[in-house]
């Protein structure tokens, strides 16, 4: 079964919703300028960025785009090509070409038959 990995929120003015979501859940927010993003953490986080809390996510936020209308979730699978290949047997549909994330993993926009863009992450196996 593939994993709910972390959540994204668009918006129009980074400064203003990094303040919004630091003082409204005090949340941690760090900017990766290389990236145009800002990790949010909702959690304590080991020096390998991995949670120390079972059963939180933690995400990130991003300039508002035309596949970054509203907030969105990413699945972690194992096989990106393999798992756009059955979504959109099951229906669904690519939205965006699979992209690589620095050195982390590979992901892409996908559309549920619903019209819902959520995202589909792939780590990158380390050897």
């Amino acid at each position: 079964m593939d994993k709910v990995q972390h959540f994204e929120i668009p918006a129009d003015d980074m400064e203003r919703a990094k303040k919004f979501y630091g003082e409204a859940f005090g949340w941690k927010l760090a900017d990766v300028p290389q990236m145009n993003y800002t990790m949010a953490y909702t959690s304590q986080v080991d020096e390998k960025h991995m949670l120390k809390e079972v059963g939180v996510i933690n995400g990130g936020m991003l300039k508002r785009t035309p596949l970054a209308q509203a907030p969105t979730i990413a699945v972690t699978v194992d096989d990106i090509n393999a798992s756009l290949e059955k979504i959109k047997a099951a229906g669904g549909a690519t939205a965006s070409d699979v992209m690589k994330v620095g050195d982390m993993g590979l992901y892409a926009y996908i559309k549920d038959t619903e019209g819902n863009v959520i995202g589909v992450w792939q780590n990158v196996k380390k050897p």
